[in-house]
């Protein structure tokens, strides 16, 4: 099953008199349960496709399904129930709130649940930041912890509500080497575990290693799809066509 599904989606902003588009006619699904890495250069379009993932922003053209659900027409109210309900996000810049402490932050998304009690969010809070390892550090603020628990705290609070998708928007970059492969391999124990889908936009080629699915971009547009050959600790690749509607793994494997 799909847990996403885009269909002949154009992009485009406006700068001035000047219409800039992004993403070129993408047509892509993603099953669910992957650990997938979206990469290209700065400008390719990766950042955009991501939001438009996320429900944060919407195409200009074509339809994006959401656990087979067309999220293209929705409302922003709509969206923000979707996101509380469905969507994850762990940032570069971690994006936590610097006078809540750890568990306060991880259980700020779940107050927009009606259908959570205080106790609810409480077991949860405490379930999630014990995943990560931090539970002995509930009550610290962002400034009394390092980076690398930061980001942790980061995912913890994407985790929380306990999303079919956690999106990362590059989220070792300011992170060290050995703390960027300590998260990264805590997300893949997440994504086992657990059966999240993760979905990174990454110029990181630790991220790309841990992977397995590759898409790779270039000028708004998918230029090729991969698949890890654990075996052989390598990617078969399969070129983007124009003229192909998608891809599946099946195809990329034969």
């Amino acid at each position: 099953m799909s847990v996403v599904r885009i269909e002949h989606v154009h992009k485009q902003y406006q700068l001035g008199e000047q219409t800039i588009t992004a993403l070129h006619d993408i047509t892509w699904s993603i099953d669910a349960g992957v650990f997938l890495a979206i990469s290209g250069p700065s400008g390719s379009g990766k950042t955009t496709l991501l939001n438009l993932i996320g429900c944060i922003d919407k195409p200009s053209q074509g339809k994006i399904f959401i656990n087979e659900e067309d999220v293209s027409e929705k409302s922003p109210n709509q969206l923000a129930d979707l996101r509380a309900r469905s969507i994850g996000f762990v940032f570069q810049t971690f994006n936590l709130l610097p006078v809540l402490s750890a568990a306060e932050n991880v259980e700020f998304p779940l107050l927009r649940r009606p259908d959570l009690t205080a106790a609810d969010r409480k077991k949860r809070v405490g379930y999630f930041l014990d995943i990560v390892g931090l539970g002995k550090f509930a009550d610290h603020r962002p400034n009394q912890l390092s980076g690398g628990q930061r980001q942790r705290v980061a995912i913890a609070r994407a985790l929380a509500i306990k999303p079919s998708i956690v999106l990362a928007d590059e989220p070792t970059a300011n992170l060290d080497k050995a703390n960027g492969r300590e998260i990264l391999r805590l997300m893949k124990q997440i994504n086992r575990h657990l059966g999240t889908t993760f979905i990174f936009s990454t110029h990181d080629q630790k991220v790309i290693d841990h992977a397995d699915r590759l898409v790779q971009m270039e000028d708004g547009r998918i230029t090729a799809f991969g698949i890890r050959n654990e075996a052989a600790q390598s990617w078969n690749i399969a070129k983007a066509r124009n003229s192909a509607p998608s891809i599946t793994d099946e195809s990329i494997a034969n």
